[in-house]
C-alpha cells in the first residue's frame, strides 16, 4: 500500500461520495469556504476551553486526557489527528474518543468518524473503544457515540470502497441528500447534480 487515507476523507465520502473523488483524483483544487473557516476558528475556541473544563460533561471523573492525538495504521491504510482521547477514565481500562463538531446535530458521517477513531485507538493502545463523543461546539454539549463492532466494520468496508474510487479516478453518483449540496465547497463541480 503506498498511500493512505485519512479518516476526515472517510467523514467526507460518508456525507457526499464525490468530495472524495474532488479530493484525491483532482489534488489542489479544493477552495477554502467561509463556513469552513468558522469551523477551524470554533474548534480552536473549543480545544481552548477543553483544557480548562473537567471531565464531568463526559461522565467521568478522572482519566488521561490527551490532545491532538495523531495515528497512524498500515494495517488499515488509515491516518488520523484526533482531538482528544480519554485513557482509562475512572480507572476502567478503555478508551475514549472525542470529536469536537460545529454542529448541533450528530450525523451519520460524524458517527463513523467516531468509528474509525476507535479502530485506530484499539490498534495502538491496545484497549476497547467502546463508545466516543461528539462534543458539539454551537450547544457546548458532549453526546455520547456508542462504537460498536457493526459500526466498526461498516468503516472498514467504507474504506475498501473508497480504496476502489480513488483506484479507478470513476467519479461516483453524488449523495442522494440535495440538502448536502448547499454548503459544500466543490458545488461548482457538480453540474450534474445543480
Amino acid at each position: 500500500m503506498t498511500w493512505t487515507m485519512t479518516v476526515t476523507d472517510l467523514k467526507q465520502y460518508t456525507y457526499c461520495p464525490r468530495i472524495l473523488y474532488f479530493m484525491r483524483c483532482l489534488p489542489d483544487v479544493r477552495p477554502i469556504t467561509a463556513k469552513m473557516a468558522e469551523g477551524i476558528l470554533a474548534h480552536e475556541a473549543a480545544e481552548a476551553r477543553e483544557e480548562r473544563r473537567q471531565l464531568r460533561c463526559y461522565g467521568f471523573k478522572t482519566g488521561e486526557r490527551h490532545f491532538a492525538v495523531s495515528l497512524y495504521s498500515a494495517a488499515l491504510g488509515l491516518t488520523a489527528l484526533i482531538d482528544l482521547v480519554i485513557v482509562q477514565p475512572d480507572g476502567k481500562p478503555i478508551v475514549v474518543p472525542i470529536d469536537y463538531k460545529l454542529s448541533d446535530m450528530a450525523g451519520a458521517h460524524f458517527k463513523l468518524q467516531l468509528a474509525s477513531y476507535g479502530l485506530l485507538l484499539e490498534e495502538e493502545m491496545g484497549l476497547p473503544a467502546p463508545y466516543g463523543f461528539l462534543y458539539l461546539i454551537p450547544e457546548r454539549r458532549a453526546e455520547r457515540v456508542p462504537l460498536s463492532a457493526a459500526t466498526k466494520l461498516e468503516a472498514r468496508n467504507l474504506l475498501a470502497e473508497m480504496r476502489k474510487v480513488v483506484e479507478s479516478e470513476v467519479i461516483p453518483d453524488p449523495t442522494l441528500r440535495a440538502a448536502h449540496c448547499v454548503n459544500c465547497e466543490f458545488r461548482r463541480f457538480c453540474n450534474d447534480v445543480v
